[in-house]
């Protein structure tokens, strides 16, 4: 590609195929429409993370038009309160941003590496081609979206058939969970010195691999942090196969494929565990498990598991694992706590 006014003409192209129409509506024309305020136009706009715009400036699309009257509609038919309104549109804003860029570097990424394309060039031609790229982008966001919709309702149904007549205890934290930390150790020296292709690699291969070990054990990610991840598992020997396995899967040579020349450091997880009760929210989890481990992931030795005395006790029974209790420790804010070694058995062990 040439210079940045080659892509000048591709903004028209772009604005139908992404916005549905022309800019010819105001934040006037949208409350009018949906039967709301300007305001709250404003506030729901603002919530999505998008561009501020101003007052009456005919920025709006006849798709945000048809966007805001169904959240106005959906307000009105399930009479949600303004704060569960305010946390579902900040749902979408913060993830439709963080999934919009994570596949549009990940297009940049693959023509960068055609041809002899540099980056630029690369984004240039993507901004071409994203017109007749909207649609199965759009449709597989939509489709994984609806699985996970499924998948937690599939969850809820079999846990709630399972509690059977316990009686509910309004008190404590809703949801029965493990939920394990995983950090790689000596991130920053293992990838010193690599170039932005060689980084990105390292990055992408590290997280597919531990998504691909959690779900392969049927554990869920939560979230990833660069050189970490937290998982849970609805099930504490789920859990501790799901990190039992992490620690195993990283012991062996994780190295980025076109590094040259590759790292010096072999890469190994720290990993933890805690059985316990958490709240789910904004897609994240809390409670004093996830605090207990994180703090226990943070004194594992490389390549181990480590849980706390009441996740041993309830993993104690199970033949499938070896527990070995190592010394008391302190842990920021929580004292000392005796940690546990969780390993899988062994061919010829027990």
């Amino acid at each position: 590609m040439g210079d940045d006014a080659q892509a000048v003409p591709v903004a028209g192209a772009l604005e139908a195929a992404l916005l549905g129409g022309p800019r010819a509506l105001t934040d006037r024309d949208l409350a009018d429409r949906a039967g709301i305020s300007p305001e709250l136009v404003a506030d729901l706009w603002r919530i999505l993370s998008l561009p501020r715009v101003e007052h009456g400036e005919p920025v709006f699309t006849e798709l945000d038009a048809a966007a805001i009257g169904r959240l106005a509609e959906l307000m009105r038919t399930h009479d949600l309160s303004m704060s569960t309104v305010v946390s579902l549109v900040r749902a979408v804003g913060h993830n439709g941003d963080r999934v919009a860029m994570w596949q549009v570097e990940a297009l940049v990424e693959d023509l960068a590496g055609r041809d002899g394309r540099d980056d630029r060039a690369a984004r240039l031609e993507l901004l071409e081609r994203l017109p007749d790229l909207v649609e199965p982008l759009e449709q597989l966001v939509l489709y994984a979206y609806r699985r996970q919709l499924a998948a937690v309702a599939g969850r809820y149904t079999a846990e709630f058939a399972s509690s059977g007549s316990r009686p509910y205890d309004a008190s404590t934290l809703p949801l029965a969970r493990a939920v394990g930390f995983a950090d790689m150790v000596s991130f920053t020296r293992t990838t010193a010195g690599l170039g932005p292709a060689e980084l990105s690699a390292f990055v992408q291969g590290f997280e597919a691999r531990v998504r691909d070990v959690v779900g392969a054990h049927g554990g869920r990610i939560i979230k990833t942090i660069g050189d970490g991840a937290i998982f849970v598992a609805d099930d504490p020997v789920v859990g501790a196969m799901v990190a039992t396995h992490l620690a195993e899967a990283f012991t062996a040579h994780v190295r980025p494929k076109r590094a040259r020349p590759a790292p010096p450091h072999d890469v190994s997880l720290r990993v933890s565990l805690v059985w316990g009760n958490l709240l789910s929210r904004f897609g994240d989890v809390f409670g004093a498990p996830v605090t207990l481990a994180s703090r226990l992931c943070d004194v594992a030795r490389p390549g181990t598991v480590l849980v706390d005395p009441a996740t041993a006790q309830v993993l104690a029974g199970d033949p499938r694992f070896v527990l070995v209790e190592q010394p008391g420790c302190d842990l920021t804010g929580l004292g000392t706590v005796t940690p546990w070694d969780l390993s899988l058995v062994r061919a010829g062990q027990g």
